[in-house]
């Protein structure tokens, strides 16, 4: 009786450490995935104005305006084709800082993404 209990203890702690495996494996893969954030161009603004995100973000501008916008950082580390009504723009930030960014076409329209 007791070698049958042990045997059955034995036998449910295997299967409870392959299924912490399992899961852990699972939800590492699924954290390597680059986290999105959304920013909206609408009525002349990006809206959130100021982002701030973790390494390896991706933030994704769509233009929701009737006209077309562009997204470019000031310091020339992205930027984006004219931009028409529903056309989205991704990028990934992969260094730490501070990301100021306009629309070229109508520069008064800005932008700021904060990566920690």
């Amino acid at each position: 009786m007791f070698r049958s209990s042990l045997r059955v203890v034995l036998a449910i702690f295997s299967l409870i450490s392959a299924l912490a495996t399992w899961g852990m494996t699972r939800d590492s893969v699924v954290a390597a995935s680059p986290e999105v954030t959304d920013v909206k161009i609408d009525n002349f603004s990006m809206t959130p104005p100021v982002v701030t995100v973790q390494l390896d973000t991706q933030v994704r501008w769509t233009n929701g305006d009737d006209i077309p916008h562009t997204v470019v950082s000031e310091d020339g580390s992205f930027k984006s084709k004219v931009l028409d009504t529903d056309d989205r723009f991704t990028y990934t930030f992969g260094k730490p800082g501070t990301y100021k960014y306009f629309c070229s076409i109508h520069p008064k329209m800005t932008g700021t993404v904060v990566v920690q």
